[in-house]
């Protein structure tokens, strides 16, 4: 009997999944979810010109790299390593836009150097940068002042938000670019993430759009991501094609006024990954108290982070007993550290040494993960049409040590 209809991560019991042929924890990423959301918003939008650059902050992996380059996709990098990266990964210098946030005009040179396109999002930087490389095309970031997102922390477009030049610094924006001689070739904006309404978007775009006109030779708008993916059986999300259909009719027009076709771009990350990726782990321990029954599992917060830090809901499954009778379990981690994954979850009867897959592990999971406690970071497996490939080994006590001078006194 094959478990959540995939013949891959969960196949028939007489089969070993990755879980069994890997170990746990183990993070597994299924190539044919990652394609299908790709093909999915590529065919929702209606311009001229579409490109679909992957924020790889949501997963770094280079074979997640290649494999988004082989779909199509350029690359939202927002540090000079994920430049180098996606270089790594065969990525061409034009089809990486480098967002970085708060860096010295240092880093940034190196980010010229490489022959990325840059986008600055702050006037201090952008005067530096125009002194500097005033022949060097410039993307400006905007911050558009609208409160967006599924959570505080991931809403990035609001007034105090560190984010973005503000849209009421236009004036002093402009006298930079004037005096610098800058060329302006692109206009970003991002305002959070798990964004539903596609009325938010539209808002946005026009304040990008109007902003748009104070500048001659634009190639591109970028704006960012953010769109919402169902975390819960049923969930709501973003509709992509209601937005795709809204939104290109208000593009094409902005075109139109603007008097040139222009690059429409988008930076999904979490969109593309996350309902991809499956956590697995193993039961360590059931425990109980006088009013919790706890499952404590060979994981915790250094692997996945979001439930502790964004108090992200992440569904939690009984690999192998599925068909179990349900009983209400709350799921922790080894650290030591309050470190919940799921509270009162209604599971399939657990016993220890059972393996529990933690869904929508795709996005912000791994990428975030560290070696608190000393302990090691997990392998990832990818799944792609009826094959599995390890892209990353388990570490070891040497992946601990190996920068560290052992110094006797």
């Amino acid at each position: 009997m094959e478990f959540l209809n995939d013949r891959y991560l969960f196949p028939a019991p007489s089969t070993p999944g990755p879980g069994q042929k890997y170990g746990s924890p183990l993070y597994v990423y299924e190539g044919e979810t990652i394609e299908q959301k790709y093909r999915r918003m590529v065919d929702a939008f209606s311009v001229p010109r579409l490109h679909i650059h992957y924020a790889c902050k949501a997963l770094t992996n280079i074979s997640v790299l290649r494999f988004m380059h082989k779909l199509g996709a350029g690359l939202d990098a927002v540090s000079i390593q994920e430049v180098g990266l996606g270089l790594k990964a065969g990525l061409a210098p034009e089809d990486i836009l480098y967002t970085p946030n708060c860096v010295g005009i240092e880093e940034i040179g190196e980010a010229v150097k490489l022959g990325v396109h840059i986008n600055i999002d702050n006037l201090s930087i952008l005067e530096q940068f125009g002194h500097l490389y005033p022949t060097v095309p410039v993307c400006l970031r905007i911050n558009p002042h609208i409160m967006a997102g599924g959570h505080t922390k991931t809403s990035v477009g609001h007034i105090d938000s560190k984010f973005g030049i503000s849209i009421h610094q236009l004036p002093h924006l402009l006298k930079i670019v004037e005096a610098t001689g800058l060329e302006v070739e692109g206009l970003h904006m991002h305002t959070g993430s798990d964004i539903l309404d596609a009325d938010i978007f539209l808002y946005a775009a026009d304040i990008l759009f109007n902003t748009a006109m104070n500048f001659d030779n634009l190639r591109y708008i970028d704006f960012g991501s953010g769109f919402k993916v169902p975390y819960k059986e049923g969930g709501i999300a973003t509709d992509i094609e209601d937005l795709g259909n809204l939104l290109s009719t208000r593009f094409n027009e902005f075109c139109r006024e603007y008097g040139a076709d222009l690059d429409l771009i988008f930076e999904p990350g979490k969109f593309l990954v996350s309902e991809a990726g499956h956590f697995l782990v193993k039961v360590n321990v059931i425990k109980t108290t006088p009013s919790t029954l706890f499952a404590g599992i060979d994981s915790g917060l250094n692997h996945l982070i979001r439930p502790m830090f964004y108090d992200a809901y992440h569904e939690i499954v009984n690999v192998s007993k599925p068909m179990g009778k349900p009983r209400i379990y709350t799921v922790v981690g080894y650290i030591c550290e309050t470190d919940t994954f799921g509270s009162n979850r209604k599971i399939a009867e657990i016993h220890e040494g059972d393996l529990l897959c933690l869904k929508n592990a795709g996005a912000y999971c791994f990428s975030m993960s560290s070696n608190y406690n000393s302990r090691y970071r997990p392998a990832e497996v990818f799944l792609y049409q009826g094959k599995d490939y390890l892209i990353r080994e388990r570490e070891t006590m040497e992946d601990l040590l190996r920068n560290q001078i052992d110094v006797s006194f």
